[in-house]
């Protein structure tokens, strides 16, 4: 049965993919599909069709022709509003349109939560129980949420196609930046009893290896999934046995993926000489870098400062400017690092930077100032093991200080 899961999940996005383009009604169409997901998930285990595919594209043009013949006796419109073009191409082709449907979901009038939950919901097959669990919002919510996304999408009309040439290098920064996201809520969740979200940084992983595959000359396409192997590669080792918070430089490197970083590292080797490297493949290169490095003692911290100021070049922001603060506190001393979050009056708000000059503090020494700071950080905090760390080093410091 995990296998046939694994499966439907896999086929989702290319069954309703090739259903919309045949037929359009993307809500309905979204309904028979999924109907046509819980008929295989019944009689797959015991009787496996020979094209799992063109099963699934069969089934569900089925219903949404049930679907959509209901729907005109309801109104009483005899004349098809549903008409099957003999010139339109099979809808079992072999065209793959899970790219389409991810610059669908990613259409630049929604929201980046309603592109990530549209995401989670059409192209990661997910259910919308599901999608609300994600985001820890009632199902209820998250319903109207996805309506309202798809009806913004049908106001405007275009076609189920890949966006113009003119157009489509924008909406792919819009695809990538919603499974970043998406894999960033996975790996550190921004609230909840929980440090991550296995299952939403797993589904970010997944969809982006599509997205490397259907894309495979994008370097921030390959560059975005190596970043999420390589970060994802230390997940197990984030967390001690009760739950609580491990730090990079404390965590037992033993329990790294070896497999991920391995992938990771060969994507961006490969990646990186292809020409101007953008924010993904800078930010996987650094990733690499804290990967390779046996112990945290040993970690090229000058090389690390280097790249964070070639990103902040391309892609400057106060979360990477406050990374590339710790960067050079680790290369030349707290010293220098410190002045660097004077200008970060942007994250007074975010735990990150309260938690970071407390680390910077307490590295030059100042036990009072950084106990004062991991305080803050905690208040301020959205996870349980987030805040339980930071008052523990803080509680730490008040025993020394």
């Amino acid at each position: 049965m995990p296998a046939v899961e694994d499966l439907l999940r896999e086929l989702a996005p290319q069954v309703l993919g090739a259903v919309v383009r045949r037929y359009g009604h993307f809500d309905a169409a979204e309904d028979a599909v999924q109907e046509a997901l819980l008929a295989a998930a019944r009689q797959w285990p015991d009787d496996p069709p020979r094209d799992p595919r063109a099963w699934l594209i069969a089934v569900a043009a089925r219903r949404l022709t049930d679907l959509l013949r209901a729907e005109q006796a309801r109104r009483r419109r005899e004349e098809a509003v549903f008409r099957l073009d003999p010139d339109a191409p099979p809808a079992a082709a072999d065209t793959d349109d899970s790219l389409v449907l991810l610059f669908m979901c990613c259409h630049p009038a929604l929201k980046p939560e309603a592109q990530i939950a549209l995401t989670l919901r059409a192209v990661g097959g997910l259910t919308t129980a599901e999608v609300a669990r994600a985001f820890l919002v009632p199902e209820d919510a998250m319903t109207r949420r996805i309506t309202r996304a798809k009806q913004r999408i049908r106001a405007d009309g275009r076609p189920f196609a890949l966006p113009p040439p003119a157009d489509r290098q924008e909406r792919l920064a819009a695809v990538l930046h919603v499974l970043y996201l998406m894999f960033n809520e996975g790996y550190t969740a921004t609230r909840g009893a929980d440090l991550h979200r296995p299952d939403l940084a797993a589904e970010a992983v997944r969809l982006a290896r599509l997205a490397h595959r259907l894309l495979p000359d994008s370097g921030e396409a390959a560059g975005l999934l190596a970043l999420m192997l390589l970060t994802d590669a230390r997940r197990e080792a984030r967390t001690a046995a009760d739950g609580s918070l491990v730090p990079m430089a404390e965590q037992d490197r033993t329990r790294w993926n070896r497999a991920q970083i391995d992938e990771g590292v060969a994507l961006i080797t490969a990646t990186l000489p292809r020409g101007v490297p953008g924010p993904y493949q800078l930010q996987a290169a650094i990733a690499a870098v804290h990967d390779e490095a046996p112990t945290a003692e040993s970690t090229d911290w000058p090389q690390i400062v280097a790249l964070y100021e070639l990103l902040m070049r391309r892609a400057p922001g106060p979360v990477v400017a406050l990374n590339h603060a710790v960067a050079v506190t680790m290369a030349r001393g707290p010293a220098e690092g410190l002045p660097l979050l004077d200008a970060l009056t942007t994250l007074e708000s975010d735990h990150r930077l309260h938690a970071v000059r407390g680390h910077l503090l307490e590295m030059s020494g100042d036990a009072a100032g950084a106990r004062a700071s991991y305080l803050r950080a905690a208040a301020v905090a959205g996870t349980l093991p987030q805040r339980r760390y930071l008052n523990a080093r803080a509680a730490a410091l008040g025993e020394t200080g």
